[in-house]
Protein backbone atom coordinates (compact mmCIF):
# COMPACT_ATOMS: atom_id res chain seq x y z
CA UNK A 1 0.00 0.00 0.00
CA UNK A 2 0.74 3.72 -0.96
CA UNK A 3 2.22 5.60 2.00
CA UNK A 4 -0.28 9.14 2.65
CA UNK A 5 2.08 12.12 2.87
CA UNK A 6 -0.44 14.75 4.34
CA UNK A 7 0.12 17.98 3.62
CA UNK A 8 -1.46 20.71 5.79
CA UNK A 9 -2.06 24.23 5.40
CA UNK A 10 0.89 26.32 4.32
CA UNK A 11 2.66 23.33 3.47
CA UNK A 12 4.91 22.26 0.72
CA UNK A 13 5.69 18.37 0.64
CA UNK A 14 7.40 16.34 -2.48
CA UNK A 15 7.43 12.55 -2.94
CA UNK A 16 9.02 10.47 -5.96
CA UNK A 17 8.06 7.19 -7.12
CA UNK A 18 5.28 5.83 -4.93
CA UNK A 19 3.17 7.37 -2.47
CA UNK A 20 0.05 9.49 -2.43
CA UNK A 21 0.16 13.48 -1.36
CA UNK A 22 -3.06 14.69 0.14
CA UNK A 23 -4.78 17.76 1.23
CA UNK A 24 -7.86 18.77 2.50
CA UNK A 25 -10.20 21.20 3.44
CA UNK A 26 -9.22 23.48 0.89
CA UNK A 27 -11.73 26.43 1.04
CA UNK A 28 -10.29 30.26 -0.29
CA UNK A 29 -7.12 27.75 -0.23
CA UNK A 30 -5.46 27.16 -2.96
CA UNK A 31 -3.56 23.84 -3.58
CA UNK A 32 -1.42 23.21 -6.08
CA UNK A 33 -0.55 19.35 -7.10
CA UNK A 34 2.22 19.26 -9.80
CA UNK A 35 4.06 16.10 -11.37
CA UNK A 36 6.60 15.41 -13.64
CA UNK A 37 5.19 13.01 -15.80
CA UNK A 38 8.53 11.80 -17.31
CA UNK A 39 10.23 10.73 -13.58
CA UNK A 40 7.24 9.75 -11.26
CA UNK A 41 7.69 12.88 -9.14
CA UNK A 42 5.20 15.60 -7.66
CA UNK A 43 4.55 17.79 -4.80
CA UNK A 44 1.35 19.69 -3.39
CA UNK A 45 1.18 22.99 -1.88
CA UNK A 46 -1.65 23.89 0.45
CA UNK A 47 -1.29 28.16 0.11
CA UNK A 48 -3.44 30.22 2.18
CA UNK A 49 -2.49 33.87 1.03
CA UNK A 50 -1.91 35.55 -2.61
CA UNK A 51 1.38 36.83 -3.27
CA UNK A 52 4.70 36.73 -1.41
CA UNK A 53 5.45 36.66 2.12
CA UNK A 54 6.93 40.01 3.85
CA UNK A 55 10.22 40.12 4.38
CA UNK A 56 11.47 38.74 7.68
CA UNK A 57 8.65 35.26 7.54
CA UNK A 58 10.73 32.28 7.50
CA UNK A 59 10.37 28.80 6.79
CA UNK A 60 6.86 27.15 6.99
CA UNK A 61 5.44 30.70 7.15
CA UNK A 62 6.82 31.56 3.80
CA UNK A 63 5.04 28.97 2.35
CA UNK A 64 1.62 29.83 3.15
CA UNK A 65 1.67 32.20 0.26
CA UNK A 66 1.51 31.65 -3.45
CA UNK A 67 4.92 33.15 -4.82
CA UNK A 68 6.62 31.20 -2.25
CA UNK A 69 4.77 27.86 -2.18
CA UNK A 70 5.36 28.03 -6.36
CA UNK A 71 8.89 28.23 -5.94
CA UNK A 72 9.08 25.28 -3.09
CA UNK A 73 7.44 23.10 -5.29
CA UNK A 74 10.34 24.09 -8.03
CA UNK A 75 13.03 23.41 -5.88
CA UNK A 76 11.69 19.87 -3.86
CA UNK A 77 10.80 18.83 -7.23
CA UNK A 78 14.71 20.00 -8.64
CA UNK A 79 15.86 18.06 -5.73
CA UNK A 80 13.96 14.61 -7.07
CA UNK A 81 15.29 15.14 -10.57
CA UNK A 82 13.06 17.28 -12.12
CA UNK A 83 13.11 20.61 -13.69
CA UNK A 84 10.92 22.82 -14.20
CA UNK A 85 10.15 23.00 -17.44
CA UNK A 86 8.47 19.21 -17.29
CA UNK A 87 6.19 20.21 -14.34
CA UNK A 88 2.68 19.91 -15.13
CA UNK A 89 0.32 21.37 -12.23
CA UNK A 90 -3.44 21.02 -11.28
CA UNK A 91 -4.83 24.38 -9.43
CA UNK A 92 -7.47 23.48 -6.97
CA UNK A 93 -9.54 25.76 -4.57
CA UNK A 94 -10.04 29.41 -4.31
CA UNK A 95 -13.86 29.01 -3.11
CA UNK A 96 -16.03 31.46 -1.42
CA UNK A 97 -16.96 28.96 1.16
CA UNK A 98 -18.20 31.53 3.73
CA UNK A 99 -20.33 32.67 0.65
CA UNK A 100 -20.10 36.62 1.31
CA UNK A 101 -20.57 38.73 -0.80
CA UNK A 102 -17.28 41.32 -0.03
CA UNK A 103 -14.74 38.14 -0.17
CA UNK A 104 -11.67 38.98 -2.41
CA UNK A 105 -9.23 36.63 -0.58
CA UNK A 106 -10.30 33.84 -2.83
CA UNK A 107 -10.19 35.25 -6.17
CA UNK A 108 -7.21 36.79 -5.43
CA UNK A 109 -5.49 33.23 -4.55
CA UNK A 110 -6.50 32.00 -8.15
CA UNK A 111 -5.41 35.28 -9.42
CA UNK A 112 -1.96 35.36 -7.97
CA UNK A 113 -1.68 31.78 -8.20
CA UNK A 114 -2.43 31.52 -12.28
CA UNK A 115 -0.19 34.42 -12.96
CA UNK A 116 2.89 33.60 -11.11
CA UNK A 117 2.57 29.78 -12.40
CA UNK A 118 2.21 31.53 -15.89
CA UNK A 119 5.50 33.59 -15.39
CA UNK A 120 7.23 30.79 -14.43
CA UNK A 121 6.78 28.69 -17.23
CA UNK A 122 4.87 26.00 -15.58
CA UNK A 123 1.90 24.19 -17.60
CA UNK A 124 -1.41 23.88 -15.66
CA UNK A 125 -3.25 21.13 -17.03
CA UNK A 126 -6.47 21.06 -14.78
CA UNK A 127 -8.39 22.68 -12.74
CA UNK A 128 -11.18 22.98 -10.10
CA UNK A 129 -11.41 26.75 -9.31
CA UNK A 130 -14.12 29.05 -7.46
CA UNK A 131 -17.79 28.19 -6.09
CA UNK A 132 -18.96 27.53 -2.64
CA UNK A 133 -17.50 24.04 -1.90
CA UNK A 134 -14.46 22.82 0.02
CA UNK A 135 -12.06 20.48 -1.54
CA UNK A 136 -9.80 17.86 -1.17
CA UNK A 137 -6.97 16.67 -3.69
CA UNK A 138 -4.63 13.48 -4.20
CA UNK A 139 -1.81 13.29 -6.18
CA UNK A 140 -1.22 9.19 -6.69
CA UNK A 141 2.18 9.29 -7.61
CA UNK A 142 1.70 5.47 -8.28
CA UNK A 143 -1.55 5.60 -10.25
CA UNK A 144 -0.19 8.80 -12.22
CA UNK A 145 -3.56 10.54 -11.19
CA UNK A 146 -4.65 13.40 -9.46
CA UNK A 147 -8.03 12.97 -7.89
CA UNK A 148 -10.49 15.22 -5.53
CA UNK A 149 -13.32 15.87 -4.32
CA UNK A 150 -16.09 19.11 -4.27
CA UNK A 151 -18.05 19.59 -1.07
CA UNK A 152 -19.04 15.82 -0.21
CA UNK A 153 -19.44 14.33 -3.51
CA UNK A 154 -17.05 11.09 -4.05
CA UNK A 155 -13.62 11.46 -5.37
CA UNK A 156 -12.96 11.92 -9.16
CA UNK A 157 -10.47 11.85 -11.20
CA UNK A 158 -9.26 15.48 -12.35
CA UNK A 159 -6.36 14.55 -14.34
CA UNK A 160 -3.84 11.54 -15.23
CA UNK A 161 -0.35 11.44 -17.00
Amino acid sequence: MNEIIDVQIGQVKAAAGQGILKSGAIGSCIAVAACNPSNKTGAVAHIMLPGRAPAGKAGSKKTRYAYDAIDTIIDKMARLGSTADKIKVAVLGGANVLQKDDDTICRANIETTLDYLKDRHIEVVATALGGTERRNVWLDLDKRTIYYTEGDSSKKQLWRW
